[in-house]
């Protein structure tokens, strides 16, 4: 899946992002790039727990 994370906008942010999907789901598979605000994710987790974990971290994630 991936998901727009618009207030992802450098190499920090793109960490604490993958943190947050990896607290969900340790074995996923992530791929950020800051630069278009996305994020492609692998996983066996849901689309609503991941942007639920992301919201709670701060960097609330919208369908892309």
């Amino acid at each position: 899946m991936e998901l727009r994370i618009d207030n992802m906008t450098c190499g920090g942010c793109a960490r604490s992002v993958t943190k947050a999907i990896q607290s969900v789901d340790p074995d996923a598979r992530i791929e950020t790039n800051p630069d278009a605000r996305t994020v492609k994710i692998e996983t066996t987790a849901s689309r609503p727990v991941l942007q639920q974990a992301l919201e709670q971290a701060g960097y609330p994630a919208v369908a892309n």
